[in-house]
């Protein structure tokens, strides 16, 4: 009686065992869905330029990045970055994916910055067959600026 008993209580802690001390059961890779391709028909264009760089920016309506480029990034280095020509090859790169990855056709324009590449940027936009439906000038102005130095003594 006492071994049975016995016995068991070793089949209950064998079933009781946790599962990485017992046979390891083959794992299932987990699937992989492919994700849904949106569809972005009207969004935000943000041009960055600045004297060095200038960095286009094409967002949706909430300001989610669908695609951006630079001068830089196209190629350019150096003072060549901050030229008008950089800024349209810029320009033209990130349009172009985003009317090839999201169907962009309509947009608001957004330029910030004193650069050469502000009017170069917005003549492509009009030039790649996108709607610009405003133009908007975000740059920054300073009101009040910095404190000044403490007066020198003598």
């Amino acid at each position: 009686m006492a071994e049975e008993e016995i016995k068991k209580i070793d089949e209950e802690q064998v079933t009781d065992a946790p599962a990485e001390e017992t046979a390891a059961a083959p794992v299932a890779a987990p699937v992989k869905r492919k994700k849904a391709k949106r569809n972005v028909s009207y969004g935000q264009i943000h041009v960055l330029a600045t004297f060095n760089n200038t960095i286009v920016t094409v967002t949706d309506e909430k300001g989610n990045s669908l695609s951006a480029s630079s001068a830089g990034s196209s190629g350019f280095r150096g003072s060549k970055k901050g030229t008008a020509y950089a800024a349209q090859v810029a320009a033209e790169k990130a349009i172009s994916e985003a009317k090839q990855n999201y169907g962009l056709t309509r947009a608001d324009v957004f330029v910030k910055g004193v650069g050469m590449g502000r009017d170069a940027a917005i003549r492509t936009l009009a030039n790649q067959k996108v709607a610009i439906e405003t133009i908007k000038d975000v740059t920054g102005v300073p009101h009040g600026g910095v404190r000044p130095r403490k007066a020198k003594r003598n």
